[in-house]
């Protein structure tokens, strides 16, 4: 699968740009003094943090399903590596733009909790009034686009190992067609050997039956030279099966 293809790249390619905008905007809050547009920028860069590492998150859960059968998605260990050191050169960047953002607003006086509370609109517990929700409209588009990206991404993914699973149900299905083909051809061979032995039984019961009766109409003579000879006989044989 070309990199143009590939849903990796194309998530890759949506935070990246994402990423670019934070430094962007993180560099024009360097130069901007502490004013009202200052405590804006703060807001803006906060969120962009969060949802910047929730989508790298996403994104490396999805490379981690991958790395378990790596020639399944058409990849390799290499490709991983790159995959890998990607997602975490991106989460680095991420967290040194939003622990430097914090740093300033604890050196400008604003607390971690007070910039939490105006970063998810929540009011002061000092304060009734409520503070209305000051996310750009382009910042929640991106958010909404990289979101449905990463959704795309693993719908794919998941549709890939249902196909998996489907392909082993089938053929868990042929092997257990071909062991009850083999169980019936068994049970045939069983029931003609078992048919087998009940007809050599009878002829040997016929033969017993036979021998009784000469037994009882030969003399005492007669029965010694016929024992006499079954015994050469058996000797015979025995020689001729396992002696030649």
């Amino acid at each position: 699968m070309s990199a143009a293809q590939d849903p990796f790249y194309i998530v890759k390619e949506e935070i990246q740009e994402s990423i670019d905008r934070l430094l962007s905007t993180f560099r024009q809050w360097e130069r901007i003094p502490n004013s009202g547009e200052h405590q804006q920028l703060v807001k803006e860069l906060l969120a962009a943090c969060e949802s910047i590492s929730w989508q790298v998150d996403e994104l490396d859960k999805t490379i981690s399903i991958a790395s378990k059968d790596p020639a399944w998605y058409g990849i390799n260990e290499v490709e991983l590596g790159k995959r890998r050191r990607w997602t975490s050169d991106a989460r680095t960047q991420v967290g040194n733009v939003k622990k430097a953002v914090i740093v300033g607003q604890e050196s400008s006086g604003l607390s971690v909790i007070e910039m939490r509370r105006e970063l998810m609109n929540l009011p002061d517990p000092h304060q009734i009034v409520d503070k209305p929700n000051k996310y750009s409209t382009a910042n929640n588009d991106d958010y909404v686009a990289a979101e449905s990206d990463t959704q795309l991404l693993l719908i794919k993914q998941q549709d890939d190992e249902l196909d998996e699973l489907s392909a082993s149900v089938r053929r868990i299905g042929g092997v257990g067609l071909t062991i009850h083909d083999e169980l019936r051809a068994q049970d045939k061979i069983i029931n003609d050997l078992g048919s087998e032995m009940d007809s050599t039984s009878t002829r040997l019961d016929f033969v017993q039956k036979r021998v009784a009766m000469v037994m009882k109409k030969a003399s005492p003579k007669g029965q010694f030279m016929m024992i006499l000879f079954l015994l050469v006989l058996f000797i015979i044989l025995f020689f001729l099966v396992f002696l030649t």
